[in-house]
């Protein structure tokens, strides 16, 4: 049976299979790309809100989670943010920094994905959508592809397909099943920078406060992130949210330091002395959500109570409260909602300068597939294009 024979297959035409297909073809590599999708880049394009925010300045090892945290180390280390950043502003696009390192395109993220053919095409590289994979085999010159488009041939292989997040936008199973089939093994898969869930009391309690939003600091164990909190009819959603979701286990608790720079405790007692009359809800709702507020003195008994009628331990309970308010999520919103997927291949299995399978000559697995994941804001952009090129010079 005659194949297509190439240096270089890559499957995943995301953005770290997009990578390492063009590092591979400037190199004078024969390269193709495959797909199951119709389409480029989907994670690309939804990315912040639709601008991408395409990498972190701040991108280091200690920002990402893995069994083994110093992997990620050799690969964002000769492939930097500012690598990339250089790579957009040769393409001409306006970018900007929001917060916190994070780099947006002014415009949308339909150029980022557009630069990434475009380097593609000029390292001469074959792109084919719509494309399945029905088999992999090995043999003594590499491997042996049977899929919807024939029969294909390559001496290195390298697995882009992303986890298990977003399935409506695609996300499958199929990287994970390549590294079972050649015995590598799996650090066990979960959603994270997911919105967590509540149990039926609590989504009671708090469905008037959806689209209420606060600064916080969040912590769960010894980990903790300041952003946003956002309230949700189902749960808690927002920065700060999903950046701990990454660090939860199911039964934990998450604790929410509500407006981190308030003195919760002086400013009720100032209320206390300078405006006895005036309502301790409203004494709140000058600093918080009125709706908030409003639910918490239900709560907590102190609907209608006048600042001045506040003893020092009602006081101590409410500052107790907003410094510490505890949730124990039922769960989280699941692969459905999640961003990214936390584990996958085990790095033991890969070698950290060529993220090439250490029992399987020529095979490698990049980007979200490998057991590395990073913090929310553009750093798993930065795996993906950084372990993007650390196989793409090696293939």
């Amino acid at each position: 049976m005659s194949s297509a024979i190439y240096d270089v297959i890559v499957i995943g035409a995301g953005g770290a299979g997009l990578m390492c297909a063009m590092q591979a073809g400037a190199r004078g590599r024969r390269v193709r790309v495959l797909d199951h999708s119709d389409k480029v880049g989907h994670k690309i394009l939804i990315s912040g809100g639709g601008r991408c925010n395409f990498t972190n300045v701040g991108a280091k090892a200690e920002r990402y989670i893995s069994n083994n945290p110093h992997f990620c180390k050799s690969a964002l280390a000769r492939y930097t943010p500012q690598d990339f950043i250089a790579l957009v502003e040769k393409h001409g696009i306006a970018y900007h920094e929001k917060k916190l390192g994070q780099q947006f395109c002014d415009g949308s993220a339909q150029q980022i994905v557009d630069m990434l053919l475009d380097e593609c095409r000029d390292a001469g590289v074959e792109l084919t959508l719509g494309c399945t994979v029905e088999n992999i085999a090995q043999d003594d010159t590499g491997f042996v592809l049977a899929t919807s488009y024939g029969r294909m041939e390559c001496a290195k292989l390298v697995i882009a397909t992303g986890g298990l997040s977003i399935p409506k936008m695609g996300a499958t199973n199929f990287g994970y099943k390549v590294a079972y089939q050649f015995g590598l093994k799996v650090i066990t898969t979960e959603p994270a920078l997911v919105p967590f869930t509540f149990i039926e009391k609590d989504i009671e309690f708090y469905s008037d406060l959806s689209g209420i939003s606060f600064d916080a600091e969040v912590r769960c164990g010894k980990v903790k992130f300041r952003e946003n909190v956002l309230l949700t009819h189902r749960g808690v959603s927002g920065p700060a949210i999903l950046q701990i979701s990454s660090y939860w286990t199911p039964g934990e608790e998450i604790h929410i330091r509500i407006l981190p720079d308030v003195d919760w405790a002086g400013y009720l007692k100032g209320m206390r002395d300078s405006a006895p009359k005036k309502e301790m809800a409203a004494a709140l709702g000058e600093l918080l959500a009125k709706r908030f507020v409003d639910v918490m003195a239900t709560r907590y008994g102190f609907a209608g109570k006048p600042c001045g009628m506040l003893s020092d331990k009602d006081i101590a309970r409410i500052d107790q409260t907003l410094r510490d308010f505890t949730i124990k999520p039922n769960g989280t919103e699941g692969y459905r909602k999640a961003e990214v997927t936390r584990g996958g291949v085990d790095t033991d299995e890969l070698n950290a300068n060529t993220l090439e399978a250490k029992k399987v000559p020529g095979l490698h697995f990049i980007g979200e597939v490998v057991d590395v994941t990073g913090w929310l804001g553009g750093y798993n952009f930065q795996w993906a294009w950084a372990s993007g090129v650390a196989a793409g010079r090696a293939v």
